[in-house]
């Protein structure tokens, strides 16, 4: 029987579940192989299929500028903004961000924006933060691209302390306090903040911090060693339970039975083999699974329904 992580807010506790799986959907839902800008034609309406058809969450990824080695402009739309207009157009689908680069940003600007969002959607915000992988970013801002790590904690400390009543609190990013506040505050007085990857702090910090663990498409062997690594620090350190998530390009084919073949951070398969691999990530510990559909040569509406009525049921 499933039994659930700590409860945040809405989307959080509605996403993830300790020993399930659950499938959510990288944006935006269209084919752009051939391009690193995608057209955003029809997103909201193939979101508010996503959620009629009972998948758990939508994600957006942070990607200030189009970076030519990069590859990927995402959903093109800065985040925070696209979160409040989904927020207007859906009622419950869970609403994330995979993930914030905190470094780049000012924490006061994050606090308020995803508080905002996560105000305006009744508590459906699941934020991603990450300390950045895009060396061409930081001169662009004039921010050293080997701070970031530094950056990243005290972003996360100032955010946190954001969530109290006019806190006390001073770092690199300014001082909290003198009867300043930041309005407005989360849904339950906090949101949800998974770390990416290790955003440059050692395992003790990362084990300690947090609200969950986004990590990279590996071996199910790998994964399953550093997500079991990652539990017992947990746990050595007193931590409660916390769920862990990955992305996972695919190329879904008309055959239900065609085997298998590696594509870019994922693969091209059938319904069947994609079902049996996500049963083996439910196994290992992985609590939820961000499709991306980029590479798909399908039409997008036919696979959302394909994976809606074969693979939906098993991951709910």
């Amino acid at each position: 029987m499933s039994m659930s992580f700590q409860s945040i807010n809405a989307g959080y506790n509605a996403t993830f579940n300790e020993n399930k799986l659950s499938l959510g959907l990288v944006v935006p839902l269209v084919n752009y192989a051939h391009s690193s800008v995608p057209t955003m034609h029809q997103q909201i309406e193939r979101i508010q299929l996503a959620e009629k058809l009972g998948f758990a969450a939508v994600w957006l990824r942070d990607v200030p500028f189009n970076v030519p080695s990069f590859g990927d402009a995402g959903q093109v739309y800065d985040p925070f903004v696209y979160l409040g207009v989904l927020s207007a157009m859906t009622s419950k689908i869970a609403l994330g961000v995979a993930s914030m680069v905190l470094p780049l940003r000012h924490p006061a600007h994050v606090a308020k924006s995803a508080a905002s969002v996560d105000q305006l959607s009744n508590g459906r915000l699941i934020l991603g933060i990450a300390s950045g992988d895009r060396p061409d970013e930081y001169p662009a801002m004039n921010i050293p691209f080997d701070d970031r790590g530094s950056r990243f904690r005290d972003s996360y400390e100032y955010i946190r302390k954001s969530w109290k009543n006019a806190s006390q609190f001073t770092n690199q990013y300014g001082e909290l306090g003198n009867d300043l506040d930041i309005l407005p505050k989360p849904v339950n007085g906090r949101f949800p903040m998974l770390i990416t990857g290790s955003s440059q702090q050692n395992e003790t910090w990362l084990t300690q911090n947090g609200d969950g663990f986004i990590t990279y498409p590996r071996t199910l062997h790998t994964q399953e060693q550093i997500i079991n690594r990652w539990r017992q620090l947990s746990s050595k350190f007193g931590q409660v339970s916390k769920p862990v998530m990955q992305p996972l390009y695919i190329d879904i084919q008309d055959d239900d039975n065609a085997p298998m073949e590696p594509i870019h951070l994922g693969f091209r398969s059938g319904v069947v083999a994609l079902k049996e691999y996500l049963l083996a990530l439910e196994t290992i510990g992985v609590n939820h699974v961000a499709l991306n559909l980029r590479f798909n040569q399908m039409p997008i509406n036919k696979t959302l329904q394909r994976i809606a009525d074969q693979l939906l049921p098993l991951f709910k």
